[in-house]
């Protein structure tokens, strides 16, 4: 046997293992991001995000209202809490329209597309009346229905469009319609243009350019091609061009992109005070019902600019954290569009999106100097029942579409306790001597998974 050279027998050492290549999942971020794509992907991810991101976004609006209209109500010799009682009234009746069209059928919503159609043309067509229609900052898009309660009928043509619009689109996709652009466009595009008349005789164009938005997303989700978008983007675009140069009111609004002082005549006062009240936050703002520019200086400051408000009262923290809503509540919405296979589902939850999402963009842009003011509220934050009952009613539609997933309807089905079934097979199970099995999600999930939970 071979000595060391210190006379001993050398030490018999094991054979090293190789090295295993560590996969993502060995380290605690790897296990962490699995999980939550797990759980990001499950089949009722996309219904609470959009039940949950839209009532912390009504609450959490009907707060800021509250806060941003007490000077405003005061000054016009009101309660403080007179917009604030208001908008609560509306957000109950918003949450009733909503829970009542989470629980409708899909053929029920179909039915209710063309009579709401006639019914929104109706009234947008009453509002142009002498003596029924009321003008409010320069446009007349109003009815008075007797006090102080008044209603928008452009806010309805938008659910209204969406509606009539997948209804139409799907009709024409069963029968293989689409695929001639004379079928895309007659009649989706004469109807739109109709209510984006009778919406810019009373001046609104804010409200057109949202209308024109949900138009656009309702002819993406249906396949047009470029040549047909450009072609109606082209039109769209020259009409708007006329629209903003024959008017001084939207000539300077344009000119106050960007703007850091009020300018001659003070033409740009409130997009410049708007950043005021954001810059003035900071990161965690000055506190709930601290605010400065609430007091005569910012005007709209519970309606159109609340989102200034909010940035120096809540500061920076609080604006993320209502855009992380918009845009977990858009997530959802395009992923209910996605994921379904029904083309009314498809285009009705793809319209509602487009319709929220543009909205909030083009609401907080101008907020932010990125964008003209366009005199559009932000959905379900701002104050205004007749902007909130529509936009939650749309909300319902999309809960309804992510129930309706074959996915999410069995995963609710298997959360959902039922007592006289279990009381049933206790009794009826003679010698039973156990604790009760209570049926929940995860027991049951390895005998009855579907295809999209992994």
């Amino acid at each position: 046997m071979p000595t060391s050279r210190t006379g001993r027998p050398p030490v018999q050492r094991a054979a090293r293992r190789p090295a295993l290549a560590r996969t993502p999942q060995d380290n605690p971020a790897g296990r962490f991001v699995t999980r939550a794509r797990r759980a990001w992907d499950r089949p009722l991810t996309a219904y609470y995000l959009i039940l949950g991101g839209s009532l912390l976004i009504t609450v959490l609006g009907l707060v800021m209202v509250y806060s941003a209209s007490q000077i405003t109500a005061l000054q016009l010799s009101l309660p403080g809490s007179y917009f604030f009682r208001k908008q609560f009234l509306a957000a109950v009746i918003g949450g009733v329209l909503m829970l009542v069209a989470s629980r409708m059928p899909v053929k029920l919503h179909r039915a209710l597309a063309y009579p709401m159609l006639a019914g929104a043309v109706f009234l947008m067509a009453l509002v142009q009346v002498p003596g029924i229609g009321v003008e409010i900052n320069g446009n007349q898009n109003w009815i008075s229905l007797g006090g102080s309660f008044q209603i928008q009928p452009s806010e309805f043509g938008k659910l209204a469009l969406v509606l009539w619009g997948a209804d139409l689109l799907a009709r024409k996709q069963d029968k293989r319609l689409l695929t001639q652009w004379k079928h895309m466009l007659v009649p989706l595009v004469p109807a739109a243009f109709m209510l984006l008349g009778l919406i810019m005789l009373g001046g609104d164009m804010g409200t057109a350019i949202i209308l024109t938005a949900i138009l656009f997303g309702l002819l993406w989700l249906a396949g047009a091609p470029t040549r047909l978008f450009v072609g109606v983007l082209s039109v769209a675009l020259a009409i708007g061009f006329i629209l903003i140069k024959t008017s001084p009111n939207r000539m300077s609004r344009l000119a106050c992109i960007g703007a850091t002082e009020p300018g001659p005549h003070d033409t740009c006062w409130q997009a410049v005070h708007g950043i005021y009240a954001l810059a003035s936050g900071g990161f965690f703002g000055s506190g709930l019902g601290a605010s400065v520019e609430k007091w005569g200086q910012l005007p709209e400051a519970h309606t159109d600019f609340i989102f200034a408000i909010t940035g120096e009262e809540l500061g920076l923290a609080g604006t993320l954290s209502v855009l992380a809503l918009f845009a977990a509540l858009g997530y959802a919405g395009i992923r209910v569009a996605g994921r379904t296979e029904d083309p009314f589902v498809r285009y009705a939850a793809g319209g509602v999106t487009t319709w929220i999402t543009a909205q909030a963009v083009i609401n907080v842009g101008a907020v932010l100097g990125l964008l003209p003011i366009a005199g559009v509220p932000l959905p379900l934050f701002s104050y205004g029942g007749s902007a909130l009952l529509p936009t939650m009613f749309a909300v319902g539609l999309l809960i309804a579409f992510a129930r309706d997933d074959p996915a999410a309807r069995a995963a609710l089905a298997m959360r959902q306790p039922r007592f006289g079934r279990k009381r049933a097979a206790v009794r009826g199970s003679a010698g039973a001597a156990g604790p009760r099995r209570w049926n929940t999600m995860r027991r049951r999930a390895s005998a009855a998974r579907s295809s999209g939970e992994r």
